[in-house]
């Protein structure tokens, strides 16, 4: 049996329930007392000017100084976002709140409500006056951030229920103990912590190529951006290209994806390039795949309210080609934000490559630094883990818990114009993992009852598939969806998944009557028996 994963909780407890790598067997497992990530909640609050302190307003961040302080602790929070080349900047709550997860979810379903109109003439709903629909992007954009702003403030509130002490400066170590930082009018102070935590995220990468930071832009300028985009290219292949190309496209742009190699690296690929057909043959994306691009010249500037017109030359297999757009969206990765905030003064080591923090239960080689979130080394890049991390390394270090984070089984979605959301192994690994004899995939297409089921929408495109290890009684080590709304049917599935749930639970489940997620109880063709995938009958 493969070793035991890092635990599922069971706070009452102060142990942790936790499956194998594989779900194969259930297991308990408790931090030892010698484990350096056991630490005493008794803090020396005379020697420090804090208990604990939090480099990184972001989620993860706040979420562990608010805990903290709620244990007892005295906490402070330094924040400060760097502008980015075109000078957009925001406030309080990280890039999840800000120029992440949430404007990017409200982006997406306004293109899906563009849809939904197209689909409602199927229910006999008329346009008055009969006229086209039409989008108006700053209307979107205004609302968008006045939602934000909202945000930014209730988190600024939060900490002061709290007593967590904000201070809006850029914080950088001094040593292992004291931090220096200073803010926009370049007020210095410098304060003392017994314990820190580094929170401070990462930001998206230019390529370093001719006009990328004068004329391009990322995700963290893209929702707040001033005016219509126009044309736009999207660079890269990442979640984060794939979903903003979805949603320009769904609000009328035309929209181009530049491809180096593959879609979603570390994803599934089965699933990833089923994304690229969706959005390609039904979505009005275009692809231009085995290409990079070499510089981007500005024809016309950008000015308040209209985009400018850039030309940008690449280069695709061997051959230069050269075209207009009027946006470029760069979409490459992320650096996370750790060179310059002293981590070298402290003692802290990163990896070289990835300029990432290596942690064991997110404590660094120096033992009262802390890290969790974006900036840690081979672990998911994803919001909630952050949250759940930061509040229980909070727990251990002020209220004496031995619980720590699992980072197996994470559900996760991708918000493309049609969903794919999974948790567990992609089919590719799976297959490595255990071995092609080993391994067994129910799989099937769905047509799509929660959205546009008239119209036809989604039956070429819609597709569940369990990965199941025949070693092991079938446990289902992979669960993957594209389809409307798959980000709620993976949460649902996920605790069954954390479970340990086999094939047989799925079959045994009882589905809901008509919904898209019933179609993972009645998965009953396999890959290897060759059969076609033909769409099922409704009600059996």
């Amino acid at each position: 049996m493969p070793p035991p994963i890092f635990p599922i909780p069971d706070e009452r407890a102060n142990t942790v329930a936790t499956t194998s790598s594989d779900a194969s067997a259930s297991v308990h497992h408790q931090i030892s007392p010698q484990s350096p990530a056991k630490t005493s909640p008794v803090v020396d609050g005379d020697k420090f000017d804090y208990d604990f302190v939090v480099i990184g307003g972001g989620s993860g961040g706040l979420a562990a100084s608010k805990e903290a302080s709620r244990l007892g602790a005295k906490v402070a929070v330094f924040d400060y976002v760097q502008p980015t080349p075109i000078g957009t900047k925001w406030g309080l709550g990280g890039t999840c709140v800000n120029v992440g997860c949430i404007p990017k979810k409200m982006m997406h379903q306004a293109s899906l409500l563009g849809e939904a109109i197209e689909d409602a003439k199927s229910y006999g709903w008329e346009l008055a006056g009969g006229g086209d629909k039409k989008h108006n992007w700053g209307a979107m954009v205004q609302s968008i951030q006045d939602f934000i702003h909202s945000l930014n403030w209730k988190y600024k509130v939060a900490l002061r229920d709290v007593n967590v002490s904000y201070i809006n400066s850029y914080a950088k170590l001094i040593d292992k103990n004291h931090i220096h930082a200073v803010n926009a009018k370049g007020k210095e102070v410098t304060v003392s912590a017994a314990k820190i935590l580094i929170a401070t995220g990462g930001r998206p990468k230019y390529p370093e190529i001719p006009g990328a930071k004068e004329y391009g832009i990322t995700s963290d300028d893209i929702f707040s951006l001033q005016y219509p985009p126009g044309k736009t290219l999207c660079v890269g292949a990442s979640y984060v290209s794939l979903e903003c190309a979805g949603f320009l496209a769904g609000l009328g742009f035309d929209t181009t994806v530049m491809v180096r190699s593959i879609l979603l690296r570390g994803f599934d690929q089965d699933m990833a390039e089923r994304i690229g057909r969706a959005m390609e043959e039904s979505h009005h994306v275009k692809f231009i795949r085995g290409a990079v691009p070499s510089k981007i010249e500005e024809i016309e500037p950008r000015q308040d309210g209209k985009a400018g017109r850039l030309r940008v030359t690449s280069t695709q297999n061997g051959k230069e080609i050269v075209e207009e757009y009027n946006t470029v969206l760069f979409a490459v990765g992320r650096d996370a934000c750790t060179s310059t905030i002293g981590l070298e003064k402290a003692g802290v080591k990163v990896n070289p490559d990835s300029g990432k923090i290596n942690a064991e239960y997110e404590q660094t080689n120096v033992p009262n630094i802390y890290a969790i979130g974006d900036v840690l080394d081979g672990r998911p890049e994803l919001t909630p883990v952050a949250i759940q991390a930061g509040n229980k390394l909070a727990r251990r270090l002020f209220a004496g818990s031995k619980v720590v984070y699992d980072y197996e089984m994470v559900p996760t979605t991708v918000f493309t114009p049609v969903e794919y959301g999974c948790i567990g192994l992609a089919e590719e690994v799976a297959l490595k993992k255990y071995g092609k004899d080993n391994i067994e995939v129910y799989h099937g297409r769905y047509r799509p009852v929660t959205t546009r089921p008239i119209a036809g929408y989604g039956e070429e495109h819609c597709y569940a598939k369990l990965i199941c290890n025949k070693l092991d009684d079938e446990r289902v080590v992979g669960l993957h969806v594209l389809g409307p709304n798959a980000g709620e049917i993976t949460q649902g599935f996920a605790l069954g998944m954390r479970l340990g749930a086999k094939k047989r639970d799925f079959d045994d489940l009882t589905g809901i009557h008509p919904t898209d997620a019933e179609n993972f109880v009645s998965l009953l063709i396999t890959r290897s028996s060759g059969v076609d995938l033909s769409l099922p009958q409704c009600c059996g």
